[in-house]
């Protein structure tokens, strides 16, 4: 069948898609998929038992574990659910940053970004810098093992997906866009990145999700462009369930369902006010689901703490290969599984905006190391001037003192030098015990072991960023800045009130 016939088909018809409708696979198809080519017979192959598996990596953008399976019944995602059910869901995965370019040139290279001069977010983009030897992307390996290689943009099967790495790879990363590509029985290594949860967020009309029911972190005020915003992000989770059961149906289509493992995770976490771009868990704490049929038990739920970096190691080993010497995580699968005590994270500069936070965080714990206490938490940044409409709420908010507590303390002008969370007792990491005297012996156990790991890891984020680069990126941030703002036919300089003002009219009508 030509995929185009098959997008038009799957389910129950052109006009059932149209209208929601769902099947007995739980298959939810809320809008029409866009014409694509048909693939070429020659590379329609049947699961072979001899055969090595495949590997397909379905990488959604911006998104922690907000969906129906991870227990959020607003959000209508059956075929996340439906995947989860026939795999694992994994409860504690975390990436290593919580901005793309930094957590993508971590996973796709099984080294945290922190160790390969890559932790910078958007760096790197004009001046070819290339990965440390031995270091290598992980298609290298795939490669070298006969696999076919490939990365599409969604369900545009033509159109090359989402990399953002702050490097340069030594050549092409990926062999092609589409599995289709490959010889004959070749098994594939393939990523599908999905973009509708970045923001601009893409809205599900087919399923509306009324803001005043959704449920805010105590951390945000009640104010419905808040509501509004947050319900857009949890419609755009709809949409990409939606987009992610067509790439499953296909799968299955082409008879490589029985022969392929599939990871679906986060790139990094939510993009709101103290979500992406921080240390908190709504920045790093991303999705994670496994299906892998024989090898993989059905509906496992699995606690274990997971990091990104993890994945090189774990898909290299699911194939038979023995993960190179410099690989930093760990291979979480079969009999040589590993599990961990802690994860870490970083974050560094974002765009022309310069920071240096540093995590590590147990089963319970959390402690995070503010390098730039001096400086507020809300310090200018373009991406989230522009595009974050709660951050304008709370700005005024916190002026007229309308804020709670909880939600004011990240207004502040400073910021502690570091925080401490009891998780398990305070899951929106509310209350810094870091001058609590009860908890002094197990603070001083995370800081420890966080020192330890960023002598072990060499973090390169110990040395700053050269001041002829951070000066241009500042620049170019203010350019983007006000450039956009000329578009929205608003003043660079316009008060919190007028842009709040700008916010409703665009959000509210």
């Amino acid at each position: 069948m030509k995929r185009r016939d098959f997008l038009k088909t799957v389910g129950c018809g052109t006009a059932a898609l149209l209208a929601g409708c769902t099947t007995e696979t739980t298959t939810t198809i809320t809008k029409p998929a866009p014409r694509r080519r048909s693939r070429p017979k020659k590379s329609r192959t049947r699961t072979s038992p001899s055969r090595p598996p495949n590997i397909l990596w379905l990488i959604s953008e911006d998104t922690c574990p907000d969906m129906g399976c991870y227990g959020n019944p607003q959000v209508k995602t059956p075929n996340i659910d439906k995947l989860a059910a026939e795999g694992a869901m994994y409860t504690s995965a975390f990436a290593t940053a919580p901005v793309c370019s930094a957590s993508r040139s971590c996973f796709m290279t099984g080294m945290y970004q922190t160790s390969i001069g890559a932790h910078n977010h958007r760096s790197h983009r004009n001046d070819g810098y290339r990965l440390p030897p031995p270091v290598a992307v992980i298609t290298e390996y795939f490669r070298r093992a006969g696999y076919f290689t490939s990365n599409c943009a969604g369900l545009s099967y033509k159109k090359p997906g989402k990399t953002d790495w702050n490097f340069t790879p030594g050549g092409p990363a990926f062999d092609g866009t589409d599995w289709s590509q490959r010889r004959p029985q070749q098994p594939f290594f393939a990523q599908i990145n999905f973009s509708m949860t970045h923001r601009d967020f893409d809205r599900d009309k087919n399923n509306p999700i009324d803001p005043a029911k959704v449920e805010l972190p105590p951390y945000y005020p009640d104010h419905p462009v808040t509501r509004r915003d947050w319900a857009n992000y949890l419609e755009a989770i709809q949409v990409l369930d939606t987009e992610i059961g067509v790439a499953l149906q296909w799968l299955e289509k082409e008879g490589e369902a029985g022969n392929t493992i599939i990871l679906y995770f986060g790139d990094n976490g939510r993009p709101h006010v103290r979500d992406k771009q921080w240390l908190y868990e709504g920045g790093i704490r991303v999705p994670m689901i496994v299906r892998w049929p024989g090898r993989v038990a059905r509906g496992t739920v699995v606690d274990d703490l997971i990091s990104t970096v993890d994945f090189a190691p774990t898909f290299l080993s699911a194939i038979g290969l023995e993960p190179p010497e410099h690989v930093q995580g760990y291979n979480i699968f079969g009999e040589k599984k590993r599990t961990r005590e802690y994860i870490f994270a970083a974050r560094d500069r974002c765009d022309g905006t310069v920071d240096r936070l540093r995590c590590v965080r147990s089963k319970r714990y959390k402690y995070i190391r503010n390098y730039y206490a001096d400086q507020p938490y809300t310090q200018f940044n373009a991406y989230k001037k522009l595009q974050y409409p709660a951050l304008a709420v709370m700005q005024v908010l916190y002026k007229q003192g309308k804020l709670t507590a909880d939600q004011a303390r990240f207004m502040a002008a400073t910021r502690p030098r570091g925080e401490f969370y009891d998780l398990q007792e305070d899951p929106h990491e509310l209350r810094n015990l870091a001058d609590d005297p009860k908890y002094k012996k197990i603070l001083q156990t995370h800081s420890r072991k966080l020192d330890e790991w960023i002598k072990a890891t060499g973090d390169r984020g110990e040395t700053p960023e050269d001041p002829k680069i951070v000066d241009q990126e500042q620049n170019q941030m203010a350019r983007n800045f006000v450039e956009s703002m000329e578009k929205r036919d608003l003043s660079p300089t316009v008060s919190d009130e007028g842009y709040l003002k700008w916010w409703e009219h665009k959000l509210l009508g």
